[in-house]
């Protein structure tokens, strides 16, 4: 058993499907002595049942993934903080590793794969782990988890658009630089599926600098998404 209680925040949004897949994965937290936390932005399908039936806790939020998962922080009672997207899929062995990880004061993610078979996708998830571990950038798909005093004295996610896991890593790196955890979470192939694989890098690249040049992120989120943001 754990010396620290890990509390892993869930944002969702019509994730009804991706959330029923992680029944198991609650359950494993639970018994671990864990806590699963379940931030839903306002969903239309029955992601909000279904969280207050399997998590621990959930909590209903307007919508934006930094808001609900600052939300979903504010009621956690662990002392790490760990950020799960619905659909990344995440092995025991990452849970046991984490419990491991002495994180006092500091933060991290895990490599990534992405969960659709072929050699450009196995490129693109060795791609996205390099930069990562050269920039000390983590992506929302690599599964933050961050000690929580620290993400507290940072301020939590930065309550943007677009590109809140970009904007909380360059507040976290200052404080210290990320622990890179090589086992693999499974991260969803479906946006680059839907969008065709070329595309989308080269549009993630493109709103990645114009970010960086001070993009405005709801703009961002229009172009990334098709939509405006809620």
């Amino acid at each position: 058993m754990a010396d620290q209680r890990i509390s892993m925040v869930m944002p969702v949004l019509n994730d009804e499907r991706a959330l029923a897949n992680q029944a198991d994965f609650f359950e494993l937290l639970r018994s671990r002595g864990h806590e699963s936390i379940v931030a839903d932005g306002g969903s239309d399908d029955g992601s909000a049942r279904l969280g207050a039936n399997i998590a621990d806790r959930m909590i209903e939020t307007g919508r934006g993934r930094a808001l609900q998962m600052n939300a979903g922080a504010a009621i956690s009672t662990g002392s790490i903080l760990w950020f799960v997207h619905a659909d990344t899929r995440v092995p025991e062995r990452a849970l046991i590793e984490l419990e491991r990880l002495s994180l006092t004061g500091g933060w991290g993610r895990f490599d990534v794969q992405i969960d659709a078979p072929g050699g450009l996708f196995r490129l693109i998830g060795t791609m996205m782990n390099l930069r990562s571990r050269l920039s000390g950038v983590a992506t929302g798909d690599q599964g933050i988890f961050v000690d929580a005093d620290l993400y507290r004295r940072v301020g939590g996610y930065p309550t943007i658009a677009l590109m809140e896991d970009i904007a909380i890593s360059d507040l976290l790196k200052v404080q210290r630089r990320p622990v890179c955890l090589r086992i693999r979470v499974g991260a969803s192939a479906r946006y680059w599926q839907t969008h065709g694989i070329v595309r989308s890098i080269l549009r993630m690249w493109r709103l990645r600098l114009a970010y960086r040049l001070g993009g405005d992120p709801a703009t961002l989120h229009r172009t990334y998404y098709g939509r405006p943001p809620a």
